[in-house]
């Protein structure tokens, strides 16, 4: 666990680590090249580089943490990875429910597995559930969201490799958008990001832009940070409307 530079997090928690490629968002993953870079380095919890491991040990540290704070749930993995068994799922989730002062971001690419999950259990109330859409022929992911009983639904569309085209966001209540970073990344152009804010602001929906990354608005490849946040002539940085009281 620690203190996470995603922007739209405070901490991440890992209780599982790697995953494998299942669409071309996939393709150029930077948790894969994070993780054999640690354990090339020795990191504790990569000894097995990217192959799913899960990780006992880590079940208890939001306990640990007595400030409020926002974790998204297995940066480096998927928590509904198809080698992840339901009875570790439970202890997770138990950790989630004995820390009503946290809430905990889980995003997936594997949403039938959380659509069975959940099938015969209820989502805590401090719990976002997302699905990436990082192309339109992802956007099945966001039926199966919506008919999860969560108190915030969100869409990660990131990396944005291509037009997402319409989208139908009926209770979803948050969509972030990033373009993909790295030397051999995938420049997004910037109407597809526009045209998805417009769509949230029809419909109601906080928007978040996260990054150009690799590639800016210029269409020139730089650095993300060089790149910066800005659309529109401004950073978006909306989040989704809930009464925090109603999380606990």
């Amino acid at each position: 666990m620690k203190q996470s530079k995603i922007e739209w997090t405070d901490a991440t928690w890992n209780p599982s680590t790697g995953c494998n490629k299942i669409t071309s968002g996939c393709k150029f993953c930077y948790a894969e090249v994070m993780a054999k870079r640690l354990k090339a380095m020795g990191a504790p919890g990569y000894e097995n580089g990217f192959d799913f491991t899960l990780m006992p040990d880590r079940l208890d540290a939001p306990i640990k943490i007595k400030r409020p704070t926002k974790f998204f749930v297995n940066s480096m993995s998927d928590l509904f990875h198809e080698r992840m068994p339901f009875e570790f799922l439970d202890q997770v989730f138990d950790t989630i429910k004995k820390t009503p002062h946290h809430q905990y971001q889980i995003l997936t690419k594997r949403e039938n597995i959380l659509a069975d999950y959940f099938s015969t259990r209820a989502v805590p109330k401090n719990v976002w559930l997302g699905v990436t859409v990082e192309h339109a022929a992802t956007k099945k992911r966001i039926d199966v969201l919506r008919t999860i009983d969560a108190e915030v639904r969100f869409l990660s569309v990131e990396p944005l490799i291509s037009d997402v085209g319409k989208l139908n966001l009926e209770d979803i209540h948050w969509v972030i958008v990033g373009g993909e970073s790295g030397h051999k990344a995938r420049p997004m152009k910037a109407e597809w990001a526009i045209d998805i804010q417009r769509q949230c602001d029809e419909q109601n929906v906080a928007f978040f832009f996260k990054q150009w990354g690799t590639w800016g608005a210029d269409g020139v490849k730089r650095s993300k940070k060089a790149n910066g946040r800005i659309l529109l002539g401004q950073e978006w940085n909306e989040e989704p409307e809930y009464d925090i009281d109603l999380l606990k």
